[in-house]
């Protein structure tokens, strides 16, 4: 759910339980906290995954990689075209 979409519904909320539009922000900050905690724990992820090769993340059953995944680098991206241990 987006930001936005916590506001509107923690509004409504609020104002069908009468507690008014502070519930809002509360909600915006909670959403906020948990959208960084998983920003940095998909990162501590992605930072963790190495492969020395192509061979390596194939029989990982993981290729091809698209450049973002983990486990990507450009070193194994022959052509650059951010699609690294493609079949040819």
């Amino acid at each position: 759910m987006s930001a936005k979409g916590l506001i509107i519904g923690a509004g409504l909320l609020g104002a069908t339980l009468g507690i008014g539009s502070v519930a809002a922000p509360d909600l915006l900050a909670a959403g906020s906290a948990h959208l960084a905690a998983a920003a940095a724990e998909r990162a501590r992820v992605e930072a963790s995954v190495y492969f020395a090769g192509c061979r390596e993340a194939r029989s990982a059953g993981v290729a091809p990689l698209n450049a973002g995944d983990p486990g990507y680098s450009e070193g194994m991206d022959g052509d650059g075209d951010g699609i690294a241990c493609e079949d040819y």
